[in-house]
């Protein structure tokens, strides 16, 4: 499977913060940590079975990170034509395409604070990634700033910006390329081949 990762960690760029709540109220950050039936309050875990698998898992009492936002959607033209470039395919093999976004950030707090151990992290899943049989899906991850104020604390570091894209010949085919390699992704974030927690 095609996998990427970059940086975005400038003055002007997105910063990942936990806890959030949108400018209404009506969205929030919920810590699926500590309550798991919190699941049930986000659209896009009920209408994505997969997506609710990864958010399960990754915010198990056993995984090493936690989310923070996630969203899927299908592919409009621009984002389909863009990964049909990018896996080199022809426009019949991917006529319809699903992606998704999930933040993450490591619980280990020695982690959170330091770029190096977040970057080497992505090395290791870029090339995990690398060696799964997903033809029609990529895995694109992106580093950004963190601000975490959880029990009191507040620790400034880094999380990342995991997207997920799968590509088919129909939308039933994209999603579950798509579903099949982000749980393959999971995964790999709950192995300590990979964060090294």
């Amino acid at each position: 499977m095609l996998s990427e990762w970059s940086a975005e960690c400038g003055a002007d760029d997105p910063v990942v913060v936990v806890p959030w709540a949108s400018p209404d109220g009506a969205l929030r950050w919920v810590d699926l940590r500590d309550d798991p039936d919190a699941l049930d309050s986000i659209p896009e875990a009920d209408e994505f079975p997969a997506l609710l698998a990864a958010l399960r898992a990754l915010n198990a009492a056993r995984s090493p990170v936690f989310t923070s936002k996630c969203d899927a959607w299908t592919m409009d033209a621009d984002e389909l034509a863009a990964v049909r470039m990018d896996l080199l395919l022809d426009d019949e093999i991917a006529t319809a395409g699903f992606t998704s976004y999930i933040d993450f950030l490591p619980r280990e707090r020695a982690v959170l604070v330091s770029r190096p151990r977040m970057e080497a992290v992505l090395y290791r899943l870029e090339r995990a990634l690398r060696e799964q049989p997903f033809s029609l899906a990529l895995v694109e991850s992106v580093l950004r700033p963190a601000v975490v104020e959880l029990d009191g604390t507040v620790a400034e570091g880094y999380a990342v910006t995991l997207y997920v894209k799968g590509v088919g010949v129909d939308s039933d085919e994209a999603q579950l390329r798509w579903g099949d390699a982000l749980r393959a992704t999971t995964t790999l974030l709950r192995s300590r081949d990979v964060t090294g927690a």
